[in-house]
């Protein structure tokens, strides 16, 4: 899996962050920043969740 987070489409929900804290985070305007763009095996259904919450669709998953 690897992970997009598009800054510019990111409204700073932080539904990410908070659903998954190890691999996004945000700056200090509170756009998404992605920590590890191919997260671990363990931490793939995080980060799809991370994804539906995602309000604006800023963070993208490709394979």
């Amino acid at each position: 899996m690897h992970v997009e987070g598009d800054r510019d489409v990111c409204v700073g929900a932080g539904m990410c962050v908070l659903t998954a804290p190890d691999v996004f985070d945000q700056d200090d305007d509170g756009i998404v920043k992605v920590l590890h763009e191919q997260p671990d095996a363990g931490e793939e259904d995080v980060v799809r969740q991370a994804a539906t919450l995602c309000p604006s669709g800023a963070v993208k998953l490709l394979s």
